[in-house]
């Protein structure tokens, strides 16, 4: 899956937006506690290039002008922190995903054993945990308490959304005397992460603030891959099989599938590619026409004339211009509240049917809330071990207002405000789209 997980459009136009400069506390002159070979070590003069167009490299060169390039994570032969004095808070935040245990007992594992840090602090249920108003308890972590919370799904810190007063958590910072605080969520954590770390700038704090990527819909921009996107389409493509194996059981069956991804299809269509028994793949980056001669209705209604089954698999998000509210709602974080357009979907193909007097039989499947709940698979559980353990890397060497990345095979260091700037989605004219086309053989979906 490494095609389409890699695939990020870097055109010269965002290229030239992009500012990849890391921001530091300050010198690094603490020897490292790391036990490694020299070679082991990291420099920040380490980079790695963006992969970008052929032509747009040979004209940067031809010009001497310099290569877009990332600083590499990874230990380094100095440190910024005390590690026998130093204070870390980790924080879970939005919603649940396979994999945060794993990577809340990485951070924890690699501060204790490998850098000597004991006083790590764990706040409960996401940002609420920083506000006194709240009252919601502290945890200290260690490798006791964290040792088998790999095991569970969710978080064994709990979360929550919305948004807090940004002032309050930074005084929550200073009074408990927090020199680090590590923060694993998604776009709406991030933007909250940088203003964070705003606030610390403007009091001239020396608090490092480095986020963790976490979103199950893959839609993060300048990372291949998110945690927690390979157990989702694992468990996705089991939802597709029974939907698959309940539509061939009767006449004119027809199995839909409602998957995550609120405005990136990467979920949808992943699963499509991997079980090769979708007819239609619907993803918000996709627009399609219900009625019509080439619209979905008609193209359905074909598809069971032919094989006297279908299977249909639909993004959360895809289709809202059918079932958006107006004025559009929005939830505690200040999401718009998505319409259910699988309830929509099976409503109206039963009407669709009835009118012609043709019985279908529609089981209807949302695995949702099971997907983002169980435990990560094996390859999520080492790619979150690998996070943590960059997280945990940057802070001690004083990096701040960053991210950690996993970019073109390599992990790297973004500054946050980068990664908000945009979402990545699947681009409709990308071989990895063209490639669920072929899979499903659905058309455009389009009367124009």
């Amino acid at each position: 899956m490494k095609e389409f997980c890699n695939y990020l459009e870097f055109t010269e136009e965002i290229i030239e937006d992009i500012d990849t400069s890391v921001e530091n506390l300050g010198p690094c002159k603490i020897p490292s506690p790391l036990n490694l070979k020299p070679q082991c070590f990291v420099t920040d003069e380490t980079r790695v290039t963006l992969r970008v167009n052929y032509n747009y490299l040979r004209e940067q060169f031809s010009n001497n002008k310099e290569i877009p390039s990332l600083e590499l994570a990874g230990p380094r032969p100095y440190i910024y922190f005390d590690p026998s004095k130093v204070k870390v808070g980790i924080v879970t935040c939005g919603g649940l995903c396979p994999g945060i245990n794993d990577v809340i007992r990485s951070i924890v594992m690699t501060l204790y054993y490998s850098y000597g840090v004991n006083k790590i602090i764990g706040f409960k249920y996401g940002l609420q945990g920083f506000i006194p108003k709240c009252g919601h308890e502290v945890i200290e972590l260690n490798p006791e308490v964290v040792k088998d919370i790999h095991t569970m799904g969710g978080t064994f810190l709990g979360t929550s959304r919305g948004h807090q007063s940004i002032e309050e958590i930074v005084d929550t910072l200073e009074r408990m005397n927090i020199q680090i605080l590590i923060m694993i969520g998604g776009d709406g954590t991030f933007r909250a992460a940088y203003k964070i770390k705003d606030e610390i700038s403007k009091r001239n704090l020396k608090i490092a603030v480095v986020a963790v990527p976490k979103t199950i819909d893959n839609d993060i921009w300048l990372v291949s891959k998110t945690f927690g996107f390979d157990t989702a389409v694992e468990l996705a493509c089991y939802a597709i099989r029974c939907a698959h194996t309940e539509a061939i059981a009767v006449p004119n069956g027809i199995g839909l599938v409602k998957l995550m991804g609120r405005h990136s299809g990467f979920i949808a269509a992943a699963a499509t590619l991997a079980t090769k028994e979708v007819n239609f793949c619907l993803i918000p980056e996709m627009d399609f026409d219900l009625e019509g001669e080439k619209g979905l209705l008609a193209e359905l209604e074909r598809r069971l004339n032919r094989r006297k089954h279908a299977v249909i698999v639909v993004a959360e998000g895809a289709g809202q211009k059918y079932v958006q509210k107006d004025p559009p709602e929005y939830d505690a974080s200040g999401n718009i509240k998505l319409g259910d357009i699988g309830k929509f979907l099976k409503d109206k193909i039963t009407e669709y049917f009835k009118n012609k007097n043709i019985e279908v039989v529609i089981r209807y499947i949302d695995p949702s809330y099971i997907i983002r709940s169980v435990p990560a698979n094996v390859e999520d559980r080492i790619y979150c071990g690998f996070l943590g353990q960059y997280a945990v890397h940057a802070v001690m060497a004083g990096k701040t207002g960053i991210m950690i990345s996993y970019l073109n095979d390599q992990f790297v260091h973004i500054p946050i405000k980068e990664a908000i700037k945009r979402r990545k989605q699947i681009n409709l004219n990308s071989r990895f789209w063209l490639s669920v086309l072929e899979s499903t053989g659905q058309g455009s979906l389009k009367n124009d």
